[in-house]
């Protein structure tokens, strides 16, 4: 039995590649591509992997795309139970624009799932529940229910497996009512869910707080994008300033700020120790290009950089 199962409904194929400037009407002329194994509870078990732990990453794939798919995620010997589907993987394209550092995303919706495809998911998982941690990452594909997130994290709240969830949308508030371990929102995300403003570190606080209060996550992680991140729980409160690097994409930090959290909190540490192996995990996904993630090296590297500080 694994001890942390990731979960991932729509992965894509993540394309980069380079150009000086993008514009309109005229033809861009690109650099080489770069194509990693992407999707969120993807991104997840491989940081995972690296970092040594029990994971196995369950994922939907199909066509050309989902075989490419797979013999990436092969290649980094990552443990994967992929459900075929008969639709295409999407592609996630990135342009790189030399002039400025900015990425320029285009994430295509992905392809629909039938009924009997999702459910061999749960079926899947029902099977083979993780002994500590499901990891449902990413969002969710054309066909699959609203509900679908909220029943696999019933299943584990059965099973006395703890729900990490990095979610959007529908899905992800469906799931919050049941009620999760770890929840891990963008600022924006956090806005969107609340409803609410949120414009400084006190509001966002208590928009957390008011999560864990109401019975929908134990332990909020919110990211704050250059600002840094904050974490709370019914008891500690930490906050962190972003560690300086010398930045070479921007995808991929919050996958890798979640792996390394759950990696942390699987190994028993402290939520103050998992909130800094998450920082620095985020941090070290920023060094290589592409969706390259945080690497084992770059995270013991960054550690001692990281400053945290109890919110008072």
């Amino acid at each position: 039995m694994t001890d942390i199962l990731t979960i991932t409904i729509n992965p894509a194929l993540d394309v980069l590649t380079t150009i000086d400037k993008v514009s309109d009407t005229h033809k861009m002329r690109c650099g080489p591509t770069l194509k990693h194994p992407g999707g969120g509870g993807v991104n997840v078990a491989r940081v995972l992997h690296r970092l040594g732990a029990n994971c196995v990453s369950v994922y939907l794939a199909g066509g050309v795309t989902g075989e490419r798919h797979h013999k990436l995620m092969s290649a980094e010997k990552v443990r994967c139970h992929v459900i075929p589907i008969a639709e295409e993987t999407r592609e996630s394209f990135t342009a790189h624009e030399t002039s400025s550092g900015n990425d320029f995303r285009f994430v295509l919706p992905g392809p629909h799932v039938s009924a009997a495809e999702y459910e061999a998911c749960f079926d899947f998982v029902a099977k083979h529940m993780p002994k500590k941690f499901l990891v449902i990452s990413g969002g969710i594909a054309p066909g699959v229910p609203e509900n679908f997130y909220a029943r696999l994290t019933t299943l584990a709240k059965q099973h006395n497996v703890r729900v990490v969830l990095d979610a959007n949308g529908p899905a992800l508030a469906e799931a919050l009512k049941v009620g999760v371990y770890l929840f891990k929102p963008s600022l924006r995300e956090l806005r969107d869910l609340t409803g609410q403003a949120l414009p400084d570190e006190a509001s966002q606080m208590e928009a957390a707080q008011q999560l864990i209060q109401s019975g929908q996550a134990e332990i909020v992680a919110v990211s704050l994008g250059a600002e840094g991140a904050m974490v709370v729980s019914a008891s500690e409160h930490w906050c962190a300033r972003s560690i300086k690097v010398d930045v070479q994409t921007t995808i991929g930090a919050g996958d890798s700020f979640v792996a390394a959290m759950v990696w942390a909190l699987n190994r028993d540490e402290s939520l103050r120790k998992a909130f800094q192996f998450g920082m620095a995990s985020g941090a070290a996904a920023l060094l290589a290009p592409g969706t390259s993630l945080s690497q084992a090296a770059d995270i013991a590297q960054l550690m001692p950089l990281l400053v945290l500080n109890p919110y008072l």
